[in-house]
Order: C-alpha cells, then sequence, then structure tokens
C-alpha cells in the first residue's frame, strides 16, 4: 500500500467541528478523521455533507474554520506544524459563515473621480444607479462627505462636505422625493487657508472637526444662528433648483478652535469619543487629542505618509490606518511603552487609500488602494477574507453599508457596491 495514501494515519486529522451558529447549521459534535492537507475549502465540503445528512433542505454554503481564536488560512497540516500543534490531539475546529460578497451590483457612473462615500446612514440610497440629490455649494473637488445623524424623522437627513476650495457645507434635505433634487448649504464654514482633505462628526452630533493641507485641525458648531454669534448671514438662497421657490438664509461659521501640532497635510480625522479626536497626517504620524485642552496627549510615528485612519475593535479602542506604501497597520493605545503595530496586512500592491472598521464587528475591517482592489480583513488572519476588483483604476474610498454591503468609488468614475456579506456579530461584540 502507497503509504502516503489518505488510509497513513500520518497523513489525518482527528477532527471535532464545534459551532456558535443557530441550529440548523450545528454539525455533530462527534471527531472525525479527515485528511491533513485539507484547506478551508475541503474541510466546508466535509461541514456541508454533515448538515446535508441532517437535513436534506440544507443548502451549501462556503465557511471558515477557527483554532484556538485563529483563522485557518493554510492547509491543515501546515497551520498545525505553524502554530506547533500536535497531530495526535483531537482538534477542535470551530466554523462560522465565510465572510465575502455573494453579489456585485451594477456600478453607478458617476461624471468625475468618486472621491468619498459614507455608508453610515442607508437611508438616502435607492440602489447604486438612482440619484435622488445633488448638493450644490463648493467651487472645487469635494474630498470628505459625512452624514451627521441628529435622530430627526427618517425624511430629514443632514450631511457635511469638505472641499478643495478650503470651505466645509452644511446641507438639510428631505429624502421622501422621486426625482433627482438639487440642495444648496444652509451654512459654509471657513477658515481653513488651504484645501481641506478630511471631516468628522463627534458622538453628541453637535460639533464637526476638519484636516487640511494647512496643516491644522479645526473645530466647528453644526448649530449656530444669528444670535449665538457662530454664524452670519451671507446670501438668500432659493430652496429649489428653479427660481419659482421660496429663499433661505445662508449662514457663514467660523471655527470654535484650532489644532496645531502636524507639520503637512492633517490627511485623515476621526472622533470616537466625545472628548477625544485621532488625526493621520503625511507627516507620518497619528496624533490623539483632548477636544477640551487641544493638547496632544499621544503621538505615534509610523514611517510613511498616511491617507486614511479610523477607530474600532474592542471598545473602538484600536487604530488602523494606511498611506504611501501597501500596509495597513493597526495600534492599540492602550498598550504602554510600545509604538509598534500590532497587526499588519500587506496584501494590497500599492498606497492604500481608505479603511474602514465594521460597524459592528471588533474584528472585521475594509480597505481600498490604488491597486483597484477592495479588500476584507479579519484581525484573527494575516490574509485577506476577501478582494473585491469592480474597479478599473484607482479606489479612492470606501466603507461598509447596511452592514453586509461594501460601497467603494474611485478613479474610474464609478460607485461600485458589493453585497451579501454575512458577519455573525458574536455576543461579546454586542456587548
Amino acid at each position: 500500500m502507497d503509504s502516503g495514501g489518505a488510509s497513513d494515519p500520518s497523513r489525518q486529522v482527528r477532527v471535532r467541528f464545534v459551532t456558535k451558529l443557530p441550529a440548523p447549521l450545528r454539525a455533530p459534535p462527534t471527531f472525525i478523521a479527515v485528511p491533513a492537507d485539507l484547506t478551508r475549502m475541503g474541510l466546508s465540503e466535509i461541514v456541508n455533507s454533515l448538515l446535508l445528512a441532517a437535513s436534506p433542505d440544507h443548502q451549501a454554503q462556503p465557511f471558515d474554520f477557527l483554532v484556538d481564536g485563529e483563522l485557518v488560512r493554510l492547509p491543515l497540516q501546515e497551520f498545525l506544524l505553524a502554530k506547533g500543534i500536535s497531530v495526535e490531539r483531537v482538534l477542535e475546529l470551530e466554523y462560522v459563515k465565510a465572510v465575502a460578497p455573494r453579489k456585485q451590483e451594477d456600478p453607478c457612473p458617476h461624471d468625475d473621480w468618486v472621491s468619498a462615500v459614507d455608508g453610515s446612514n442607508p437611508r438616502i440610497w435607492r440602489d447604486a444607479s438612482e440619484c435622488t440629490h445633488i448638493l450644490e455649494g463648493h467651487s472645487d473637488g469635494i474630498t470628505s462627505a459625512r452624514f451627521i445623524n441628529k435622530g430627526e424623522t427618517e425624511d430629514r437627513l443632514h450631511v457635511v462636505t469638505a472641499s478643495k476650495d478650503r470651505s466645509l457645507c452644511l446641507f438639510k434635505f428631505d429624502t421622501s422625493v422621486s426625482i433627482p433634487k438639487q440642495i444648496g448649504a444652509y451654512k459654509i464654514l471657513r477658515g481653513h487657508t488651504s484645501s481641506v482633505q478630511s471631516v468628522a462628526v463627534d458622538p453628541s452630533t453637535n460639533m464637526i472637526c476638519s484636516g487640511s493641507w494647512d496643516n491644522s485641525i479645526k473645530l466647528w458648531s453644526v448649530e449656530g444662528s444669528e444670535e449665538d454669534g457662530d454664524t452670519v448671514s451671507v446670501k438668500k438662497r432659493r430652496t429649489n433648483s428653479d427660481s419659482s421657490g421660496p429663499e433661505e438664509s445662508q449662514f457663514q461659521g467660523s471655527a470654535t478652535s484650532t489644532f496645531l501640532g502636524h507639520t503637512q497635510c492633517v490627511s485623515a480625522v476621526t472622533w470616537p469619543e466625545r472628548q477625544t479626536i485621532y488625526s493621520a497626517s503625511w507627516d507620518h504620524s497619528v496624533r490623539q487629542w483632548d477636544v477640551q485642552t487641544g493638547k496632544e496627549t499621544w503621538n505615534m510615528v509610523s514611517g510613511k505618509a498616511l491617507n486614511c485612519l479610523d477607530c474600532g475593535g474592542e471598545s473602538s479602542s484600536l487604530i488602523a490606518a494606511g498611506g504611501s506604501d501597501p500596509v495597513l497597520r493597526v495600534w492599540d493605545p492602550r498598550k504602554p511603552g510600545t509604538l509598534a503595530p500590532i497587526f499588519q496586512f500587506s496584501s494590497h500592491k500599492s498606497w492604500i487609500s481608505a479603511c474602514k472598521w465594521h460597524p459592528s464587528s471588533w474584528f472585521h475591517l475594509v480597505s481600498s488602494s490604488f491597486d483597484g482592489k477592495v479588500m476584507l480583513w479579519d484581525l484573527r488572519t494575516a490574509w485577506p477574507l476577501a478582494s473585491v476588483e469592480s474597479h478599473k483604476d484607482k479606489v479612492l474610498c470606501a466603507d461598509w453599508w447596511k452592514g453586509d454591503s461594501v460601497i467603494s468609488g474611485g478613479a474610474d468614475s464609478k460607485l461600485c457596491i458589493a453585497s451579501g456579506i454575512e458577519i455573525v456579530i458574536s455576543q461579546a461584540t454586542r456587548n
């Protein structure tokens, strides 16, 4: 008999499949012997066979597998060897639904580059091809856009945009329209002396902060009227695109404070907690700021010019950033005495343009790159979960949408949506 055959005990591993998925997706807990060279695809076939035997109505689907909290991305025997795990023991394999897009929506063409997306509020999106509103007010390209979720009625939304024209614009509009509607800004924020590159909204939604090519971070009030001194009426504007509609005052606001410390462009800002802002810069640094004092409280030098930044993970305490190399890095500011990243993901082939944590998962991120790809990541493995290649040019921005989709925009003037991404949120994450 061939000693390299599947019957050789040295080429088999005894495993027990376990899961936290609901009952219809739970395989029998007994152990079985499987070929040691199986990849996750082969392991998925076995689990699907076990589930089909228990329930003839089961529909086969891909699974991922965890050993001691780490995703298996190598053939089983290679993984065990790399981790120093004995093949003699019964290996407990926890299986979860594979995280990958199951559908690519038809792309939505634009007139120019799609440089900013925000998927935090799904109400404005009908589908990938229907434009419902056109926000007007800037005289140059828009670099960043964010919803201001003020808890109003479902049909009323606020949006802030940043632009190369050195200003930010605030918009409010009704989503219950059936045709594209042109909306003018109700408030313009001026004070930066160079292009505004990024904008973030504070958790209370009463303030916003912006980062600029003038190396500064500015804070602005979302509210404000002629009485409180924050704004002055600059002109009247029509509320409709035609000249017959009623006119409405447009206000101009000034910054409430300015944070100085960066020496080059502030390329990204995020505001995860009321008193804490994080910023990333082309000066290679990620900085933490105390909102009340305006003082820098943490400074981490990455060695690369940075383009993007986001906070997430457990208790939103981890920082992900990417920039002028193909590596997405994650830091933990809670770890004293070290500024080294705790995770590095290096499957992109060019600069990273955007990174976003999943809004409900400690483990999952999305990144986009000038290599034309959008990648999905899980902290429990160094390999990407999926690579989405919907764009034909640089991808400039990306975000999660509705929890199970990823939206992205690029230099190919397309907005793309990859949907059907199943992420099962653990109880620990919910808590």
